[in-house]
């Protein structure tokens, strides 16, 4: 469904659009292939603009990432009802709250907001060696051997990336500025 008037179009370009590939590859990563990706995340873009509509979205990223989480999850959890078997990795069920609300999900998502430009912030190397341990669970070693570089430098990369977010979330609390 396409947004309604040019403001709500532009909204959608800038702050949800650029992110449809890494969405889509991030529910690939953790979903079993009976989910219907694009049913989710068609779902989820039209959830996201509805909210917008609303009233502000303040980390439309986070928000879209856990709007499509949640259907994602609320589809294998259908297909369960139905007898349908699907491998979800117990880890990502730890997500699921039913009583959860809407409150606490923007607060939720907005922390994953910060969480992101903290990340975004760490220099290049830093960035791509903090991703793959600390998101793709990548082992320290599996990284060294992927990198060409040694295990201590992955090492010394992950401490870096932990202080620097550290830090840039810390000065957020203080400043309440991104």
């Amino acid at each position: 469904m396409p947004p309604e008037s040019p403001d709500e179009s532009d909204w959608f370009r800038e702050h949800l659009q650029p992110h449809d590939s890494m969405l889509r590859a991030w529910l690939r990563s953790r979903f079993p292939s009976g989910v219907d990706l694009d049913d989710v995340m068609q779902e989820a873009y039209l959830k996201v603009m509805k909210a917008h509509a609303q009233k502000e979205v303040k980390a439309p990223k986070a928000f879209l990432f856990a709007t499509a989480r949640n259907l994602a999850l609320n589809s294998v959890r259908h297909a369960k009802v139905r007898g349908e078997t699907t491998a979800l990795p117990i880890e990502d069920c730890e997500f699921i709250d039913g009583a959860e609300g809407v409150h606490e999900a923007v607060a939720r998502n907005q922390e994953l907001e910060i969480l992101t430009k903290a990340i975004q912030s760490l220099p290049d190397r830093c960035r791509q060696i903090f991703t793959l341990r600390k998101v793709y669970g990548m082992s320290q070693r599996d990284i060294a051997r992927k990198l060409n570089i040694s295990a201590r430098t992955v090492n010394a990369q992950i401490s870096i990336g932990v202080n620097k977010c550290a830090d840039f979330v810390g000065r957020y609390c203080e400043t309440g500025k991104l």
